[in-house]
């Protein structure tokens, strides 16, 4: 029996214009990390989310977050609080910094970083001292966290949020654009986010100073000088004009991805939420989330296992919920503010394949798959 086609979790899906951007590159011979497509791709997410920012293209997300750290001041001994339930690519860059990271909970709704926690992990470390430096708030799988609560908390003590968008291109909250809520906001455009430049990132500013600062920081901190002049210590986080090409064209196609993961999101939940077993995230009021994957809660780690195997026996690609930082070896050592809610989604629920390059067949398949897990 032939082995059934792969159904990946998250795979590339081009467009069709990206190649005549990159073309272009080539033909004009602008293959340094500087030319037009840089700017052309800058100006694009600009216009996209709309908010009158400035943004830096770098050469990840997780480089994004780091200048975003150092551009706010953050440096040795300081505590940065950071959403436990996320990637480690939203924790990694307060260490790079030799900061401290302070793990807050989520809230059920969204997932995302409780305000109750958050504001309680604020006031203990004034109590003690040691005001936080910043607070990293992520969109989780393209929910949007509690925008206005969690700024409503960071105005009160006067931390500035970095908003890690990550996966959250395309969503928004009351027709706002994500990226545009934190004092810095940060995209990813990885191999398997909603739209992707191979590897890439970028930061989003409300101050043109700050997205300088990002870009002379991402360039080696390279002064005005006939000569190499580095009074500062700087990193190779600039977009490639290359890779640039390929954002152009991804950002022609973004409303049609964002549109076929919601359509994902759809199928799987017209065709499973009678299942009393599995429960699904739903949108709050006035929340728009792009979906870049689709998760389920099942009601126990063994559920979960079992669907997770049987669709991987079918070539299915599936993945549990991010393991929480304060879970980590590498982070076990640092201050957590956890109520159970990360650890038991975590343990419960399972990501689906949400590529919006995925057909019919493959969703039914999928579906078919986890139906029989309740027969």
């Amino acid at each position: 029996m032939p082995e059934l086609s792969k159904i990946w979790l998250s795979s590339p899906h081009m467009g069709g214009d990206e190649q005549k951007f990159v073309k272009e590159a080539f033909d004009t011979n602008w293959i340094a990390p500087l030319g037009p497509n840089v700017t052309f791709f800058e100006k694009a997410i600009s216009d996209y989310v709309n908010d009158n920012v400035y943004v830096a293209a770098l050469s990840s997300g997780t480089g994004a977050i780091h200048l975003a750290l150092e551009i706010l001041g953050v440096s040795n001994g300081d505590d940065v609080i950071c959403q436990t339930f996320t990637f480690s690519g939203s924790a990694n860059p307060i260490k790079y910094l030799g900061a401290n990271p302070v793990f807050v909970d989520s809230e059920k709704e969204t997932w995302n970083i409780s305000p109750e926690l958050l504001e309680k992990a604020i006031k203990d470390g004034i109590e003690n001292g040691k005001k936080p430096k910043a607070i990293i708030a992520v969109h989780l799988y393209g929910m949007p966290y509690k925008v206005n609560k969690i700024k409503e908390v960071a105005d009160k003590y006067n931390v500035p949020v970095i908003e890690d968008s990550a996966e959250a291109l395309g969503s928004s909250v009351n027709n706002l654009k994500c990226g545009s809520f934190g004092t810095i906001g940060i995209f990813s455009f990885n191999g398997n986010k909603i739209i992707t430049t191979s590897g890439g990132g970028a930061l989003i500013a409300h101050d043109e100073e700050i997205k300088n600062k990002a870009v002379f920081l991402a360039t080696q901190a390279r002064e005005e000088a006939p000569h190499y002049q580095h009074n500062v210590v700087g990193y190779n986080y600039r977009m490639s004009n290359v890779l640039a090409g390929i954002g152009r064209g991804q950002m022609l196609v973004l409303d049609d991805r964002v549109s076929a993961r919601r359509s994902n999101y759809q199928f799987y939940y017209d065709n499973l939420h009678s299942i009393k077993e599995i429960e699904f995230l739903n949108e709050p009021e006035g929340y728009y989330s792009n979906r870049w994957l689709s998760c389920i809660l099942t009601p126990s780690f063994e559920i979960r296992e079992k669907i997770r195997l049987a669709l991987l026996e079918e070539n299915i690609e599936s993945r549990p919920l991010w393991k929480p930082m304060h879970l980590q070896p590498v982070f076990k050592d640092c201050k957590s503010y956890m109520d159970g809610t990360s650890e038991n989604l975590f343990e419960r629920g399972l990501c689906l394949p949400s590529g919006s390059n995925l057909e019919q067949k493959d969703l039914i398949r999928v579906v078919n798959k986890i139906k029989s897990q309740f027969l």
